[in-house]
């Protein structure tokens, strides 16, 4: 594993288990830590990137009105072109 960037600040496993709460607190805020173990770092404990979105069925209606729909005839062709047309036995010898 690489070395930790320099605003990463380096905890043991056991100071991890002793302080969990406070250091859980401190990535939920963005600090980024390099776990060790025997002085070697084993992982990291970074952030999530950011809050997933729920998007209610009215605003995704709202944001495509007016979007084409899909070319019904081009899917057709395209699965035509690409898939296998006639029925097989997997088990046949």
């Amino acid at each position: 594993m690489s070395a930790p960037a320099d605003h990463e600040p380096q905890i043991s496993q056991r100071d991890l288990r002793h302080r969990s709460r406070e250091i859980m607190d401190a990535v939920e805020s963005g600090q980024t830590y390099a776990v060790t173990r025997d002085g070697r770092v084993i992982g990291r404990l970074v952030p999530e990137r950011g809050p997933r979105r729920f998007v209610t069925r009215d605003r995704f209606t709202h944001l495509f009105r007016g979007s084409r729909g899909p070319d019904l005839e081009r899917f057709r062709a395209d699965q035509d072109e690409n898939l296998e047309q006639e029925a097989s036995d997997p088990y046949a010898h």
